[in-house]
């Protein structure tokens, strides 16, 4: 049962044989990748969750071995650069000793995005904090989790909907009950009846979730106790599915044929294991708002802090303001978020003020009107031999008054960490930059009015403004 299931792993021996190097060049902890400003080493952070310690630790890893910064991910991860390509084995005793490597096999594997506010703001329908420690534990005592590729996101939404939306190969949504469908794995090879209310094999249980796999239609009902072992099995359902197609498939919509078949061996390696499920055809992914920079005020008459980062980056110091909060005025907690910001909970209401108050000085986004808010770019030069700009100072020259939809600047087409949804689309191009299918030269009073006209979704403007913009469609 999942009570009975280790939540950690010990570290393999130093001497343990290394592991086999595959097709997924994704970067990890114990697998750096040279970058033109050096070594960059990407240290996933389940569900974003930190302690004070261990935000130390990560800063002390950035200051003592790399560039000084902590760089925020797309999945609530941080990366460290500027790193000397020989720094692998103190970069893992530092954070090894802070337990952010409970297995050296599974680091690259750990990929899970959680609601940053579950728990915190009374909405959702459950707190996914157990899920996601429990999840991890299994993944790291799962030995064929190991073959999964570092790219494979697992999402844990508590009903809200914010993680709902980031593409992740298996997503659990919490439900107020477990409601009626089709049962097992017979339901869902039919393809099942749509959702009722009834009671069904699942049982009517507060705290039921819904299973999806990649972007098929319908989920797998589950209880709630059963979905972080529901979760594990659909991945490694995938792993044996991916391996009979002989290809190179690392994400479940790689596979060619679909996720029918991939539904339909989960529910029969779940009804094996002994876990009730039933086929929801009518089930859908919700939608629903990401956490926006200030105060959050929880039931509880704590308050928790979100900021952000600008550009997803941030300084030793503003690093070390966060945890200081974190530790002496909250719940000793850092959540790094997947839109590159921090959740720091537990303060009281006098607190919170005066601390918010303390990053906004820092420099940090603590105002959903600041014009940083929604402003992303990936590396860009110096950093990455690929791109064909400084992003990251022409989206500074360029920033405009905010609002509107979200922006992202990329050094090429490869759009490295863009967001999903719908944002301005930015990629630097040997002539300039193209703009959501609008040529614009670099720089000057062109470019940014394009891209703030954009954010704006207003194209007269800069369409009949300007004669240095073209068209591309």
């Amino acid at each position: 049962m999942l009570a009975a299931m280790p939540t950690a792993t010990n570290p393999p021996p130093r001497d343990e044989p290394p592991i086999p190097v595959r097709l997924d060049a994704c970067p990890g902890t114990l697998r750096l990748h040279m970058a033109d400003d050096g070594a960059l080493a990407r240290v996933r952070v389940p569900g974003g969750v930190l302690t004070a310690a261990q935000a130390a630790a990560l800063a002390d890893a950035a200051v003592r071995l790399g560039d000084g910064a902590l760089h925020l991910t797309s999945r609530g991860n941080v990366q460290l650069r500027g790193l000397d390509g020989d720094c692998g084995a103190a970069l893992a005793g530092l954070l090894d000793a802070a337990g952010l490597l409970p297995s050296y096999r599974h680091e690259r594997v750990r990929n899970i995005v959680a609601s940053p506010l579950s728990g915190l703001d009374g909405a959702g329908h459950t707190d996914v904090r157990p899920w996601l420690r429990a999840l991890d534990g299994l993944l790291c005592a799962s030995e064929a989790a190991t073959a999964l590729s570092g790219r494979f996101l697992f999402a844990l939404d508590d009903g809200r909907g914010d993680v709902a939306s980031l593409g992740a190969d298996v997503t659990l949504i919490a439900s107020g009950a477990a409601g009626g469908g089709t049962s097992g794995a017979a339901g869902a090879a039919s393809g099942g009846a749509a959702e009722s209310a009834a009671s069904d094999a699942a049982g009517t249980v507060s705290g039921g979730a819904l299973l999806y796999i990649g972007g098929a239609a319908g989920a797998l009902r589950v209880r709630g106790d059963d979905a972080p072992r529901a979760a594990l099995a659909a991945a490694e359902v995938f792993l044996e599915t991916a391996a009979a197609v002989g290809s190179r498939t690392w994400r479940v919509r790689d596979l060619p044929d679909g996720t029918e078949e991939l539904v339909r061996g989960t529910a029969r390696r779940l009804e094996k294991a002994g876990i009730p499920c039933t086929y929801a055809a009518g089930a859908s992914l919700p939608t629903g708002a990401v956490p926006a920079p200030g105060i959050v005020d929880g039931p509880d008459g704590h308050r928790a802090l979100s900021v952000l980062a600008p550009l997803g980056t941030l300084t030793a110091a503003q690093w070390g303001l966060l945890t200081d909060v974190a530790r002496t005025d909250g719940a000793d907690e850092i959540r790094l978020t997947p839109w590159r910001g921090a959740v720091v909970p537990g303060l009281d209401r006098a607190a919170a003020e005066a601390r918010l108050r303390d990053l906004a000085a820092a420099g940090l986004i603590t105002d959903p009107a600041s014009p940083w808010h929604g402003v992303g770019a990936c590396i860009g030069r110096p950093g990455c031999a690929k791109s064909l700009a400084d992003v990251r100072a022409d989206a500074a020259t360029a920033l405009g008054t905010g609002g509107g939809l979200p922006v992202y600047w990329s050094g090429c087409a490869r759009r490295c960490g863009h967001p999903q949804g719908e944002w301005v689309d930015v990629v630097a191009t040997p002539e300039g930059y193209e703009v959501d299918g609008y040529r614009v030269p670099p720089g000057g009073e062109a470019l940014r009015t394009v891209v703030n006209d954009a954010r704006d979704m207003n194209e007269s403007s800069h369409v009949n403004g300007s004669p240095d913009v073209t068209a591309t469609r």
